[in-house]
């Protein structure tokens, strides 16, 4: 019996619950609750559209970047390879001059020991044939033959 009590009272609490209506505040909280569930969502799915949209600017830009850092790498290269082709040719220009200036002086150091040699052999021909023609021509017959043909000898070579 303490069972139908208990199920009595349970609907007389039932029904004072209705007459206060409690069931339309659980309602209405329960409505409150998922509109606010749904803000939050309809925020959230906002906030996720921007944040793709904040992603795909930033990827755009990342690439353009990179972009622009490769072009700079290749106008760098291109530059450095340009430097190297004029320090190149400058080089192989200033290996010519050196080579050319160096064939000259040696050329002109030649002509120069030749003349020399010539001059030494001139003066060493003079001196033996002045030697033999005094030893051949004693006398004042041969130092005027000597003197005279000596002033030939020196007119011819110089």
């Amino acid at each position: 019996m303490d069972t139908f009590w208990v199920g009595v009272a349970f609907v007389i609490f039932l029904g004072l619950l209705a007459k206060f209506g409690v069931h339309k505040k659980i309602t209405a909280a329960l409505d409150s609750r998922g509109e606010m569930v749904a803000r939050e969502l309809a925020e959230a799915r906002r906030l996720r559209q921007e944040a793709e949209k904040l992603l795909a600017e930033y990827e755009a830009k990342r690439k353009a970047a990179e972009a622009e850092a490769a072009s700079i790498i290749a106008a760098a290269n291109d530059e450095a390879k340009r430097l190297a082709s004029e320090a190149e040719t400058k080089l192989n220009e200033f290996v010519t001059r050196r080579t050319k200036s160096a064939e000259d002086k040696i050329a002109q150091a030649e002509i120069q020991a030749e003349a020399e040699v010539r001059a030494a052999a001139a003066e060493a021909a003079t001196r033996a044939a002045e030697a033999i023609l005094r030893g051949q021509m004693a006398g004042k017959a041969g130092e005027a033959a000597f003197s005279t043909g000596l002033q030939e000898v020196k007119a011819k070579l110089n």
